[in-house]
This record gives structure tokens, sequence and C-alpha cells, in this order.
């Protein structure tokens, strides 16, 4: 069953910005007793906190604040992010529109030297991570930080990350999917001014022998901390931890405002080496063609390393590339 929602009333008691109690296009379709999952659900656009982290990027690579409507909890979207961290650096680059451009692999590697190296176990081997995220991705390796996307939101870029590690180790990775309606999961795209965005992270781990030591792929664990854009909240469900958003539409929009956000908190050393990810559920894989790379040099000058035909990396996400924003992703490399 749909509802209506008067616009003054949303306007008293979840204080958009903008709303006008006149305009009858701010009503919302859904409430919030709609919802029946474990979320904490936010309602229209939210603040902007940090205008812009990355100035040359194509699009505004900004970060917002949102309170959730039950005024409980407010939430950094579209995540928070170690951005302007200098304790973490940024991730060498395979190609980069504002950075280096590499046409190989090996060029990429040549050009690393030793201070590129991170190290998490002195006596350990020398692993090299080859990395295309949309849009934006940390690394940590057995909890120490290995690398972080040196483009936020686009150009779409990729990136190579060396560290020195002893196995068995732990990868995690917190994966973002950037937006431009702050709150929403929507980006001014496909003719609609509100579009949800999709996401996407493949990468490939080599020993110093070129040895694929770990790829991408349906074995690794992925969990969603925030869905958006939701303008039917009954489209929502859970089962055991997997949250799914698959009944929902990924249509676009004009008016922003009227959508709603869902958000989790991630949990307290997610990153660490044995962090019990048991209970996540296992990543979703998703085609070349789907995440739409067969046109970004970033990813088509490595396809040799990306879907090498004897080790072909998977794009991995959450259930829904359109509309999970926040995940974090984690396997353990025994061999």
């Amino acid at each position: 069953m749909k509802y209506y929602v008067a616009p003054t009333l949303i306007c008293l008691t979840l204080f958009l910005q903008g709303c006008n109690s006149s305009d009858e296009s701010n009503a919302a379709t859904t409430k919030p007793s709609d919802y029946k999952g474990s979320g904490s659900l936010t309602y229209g656009i939210a603040q902007t906190t940090v205008t812009n982290l990355f100035s040359k990027g194509g699009r505004v690579a900004a970060i917002g604040s949102i309170k959730s409507i039950d005024g409980a909890t407010t939430w950094t979207v579209p995540a928070v992010v170690n951005y302007t961290n200098d304790a973490i650096p940024f991730a060498p680059d395979l190609f980069n529109d504002y950075g280096n451009q590499y046409s190989s692999a090996k060029a990429a590697v040549a050009a690393l030297d030793s201070k590129d190296i991170i190290e998490v176990d002195a006596d350990g081997e020398v692993i090299t991570a080859y990395i295309f995220a949309d849009n934006y991705f940390e690394m940590y390796i057995n909890g120490v930080a290995v690398g972080k996307d040196p483009v936020p939101f686009t150009q779409f870029n990729s990136n190579i990350v060396q560290f020195r590690v002893n196995k068995p180790f732990d990868i995690a990775v917190l994966a973002v999917d950037w937006e431009e309606n702050l709150g929403t999961g929507t980006e001014d795209n496909q003719g609609s001014k509100a579009h949800p965005g999709d996401g996407g992270f493949v990468a490939v781990f080599k020993d110093n022998n070129n040895k694929v030591v770990a790829i991408t792929d349906d074995n690794w664990k992925a969990q969603n901390y925030y869905t958006a854009p939701v303008s039917d909240l009954s489209c929502l469900s859970e089962s055991g931890t997997s949250r799914l958003s698959t009944n929902c539409t990924i249509k676009g929009t004009d008016d922003a405002s009227i959508l709603y956000g869902v958000h989790w908190t991630m949990p307290t050393g997610w990153e660490k080496k044995g962090y019990d990810d048991s209970q996540w559920p296992s990543a979703t894989i998703f085609s070349n063609d789907t995440v739409g790379v067969d046109n970004k040099k970033s990813y088509t000058n490595f396809t040799e390393v990306f879907d090498d035909s004897a080790n072909d990396a998977q794009f991995i996400w959450s259930p829904n590339l359109s509309l999970d924003n926040k995940i974090l992703l984690r396997t353990t490399v025994s061999q």
C-alpha cells in the first residue's frame, strides 16, 4: 500500500533543506512505519560539511551530515573516510587522469621503489595488489592501512599497492560509491537529476614471483552499511545478515529531497586480522559489462591482470550494485 504524507508535516518533522510546504512534488509516497528492517532511516538531502575533497575531479566529491528520522543518530554520507588522513598513504597509480597513466601493469610496477612498500611484517614477502574501484577504496592488511584511493569520485582511476606480509593474512576493504546529492545515493545521470549510481571493486594480488595469490570473487565476504535511494520503504527486506534492496526501483527522479536512505553502524575492528566475518553474506559478483568498464583505460590497459583467463578477477559488491553505497569487503589469503 502507498501512503501520502502532507508536505507540511514532512517539513516540520524531518527538517528538510529547501522544503516548500506548497509544493506537492515533495510529498512522500511511503512512510517510516513501512520499514521493517534493522537500519536507521534518513530522509532528504544532507547538509554539506566538506565542499569537495578533490577539486580536480570530474564530479564534486563532497561529504555531508544527516540526522536520522528518529533523531538518535547523525550519519556521515556517503561515508566516514580517511582521505585527508596523512597517516594513510595514497595508493600509487596504474592509470590516473590527474597523475600517472601507465600503459601496462609491468610499467607501473617498474616505476615503484622500496619506499612504496608498506611493511606489515618485517620478514614477510612482498605482495602487489592491482585495484580498480568504483568509486573509492581504503585497503587494510591485518589491520594495517596499505593504501587509499587518490580520486574519491571521478574520473575513474586504477591503482597499485605493495606491502610486505607473512601468510596467512587478512585483506579488508572499505568500498564507497560516491554521490552528488548527499544523503540520497544519487547523481545527475541518464537524464535525471537524481539517478542511482553504481559501484564495483576488483583486485588481483600477486607475489614476488608474479604468482596470483588472491583475486576478488564470491569467496570474499561483503556487507552493506548504506542503502539509497529508496522511494518505497516496503521494498526493503532482510534475510539473516543480508540487507536486501533487490525489489527496489533503480529509476531516477528529478527531486532528491523525497528520497530515503538506510544506514547501519560499521563494527569496530572490521579491518583487523582475525575479525569474525563468518556471518557476513558472501560477495556478489558482477560482469565487466554490468559495471561498465570496457571504455575506461584505467581498466582496459590492464586486462592482462584483471581478466587473466587462468585467474579472472571478478567485480564484487553486495547484492545491489546500484543502491548499496558503503561496503565492507574481507577475505583471508592462506597460501
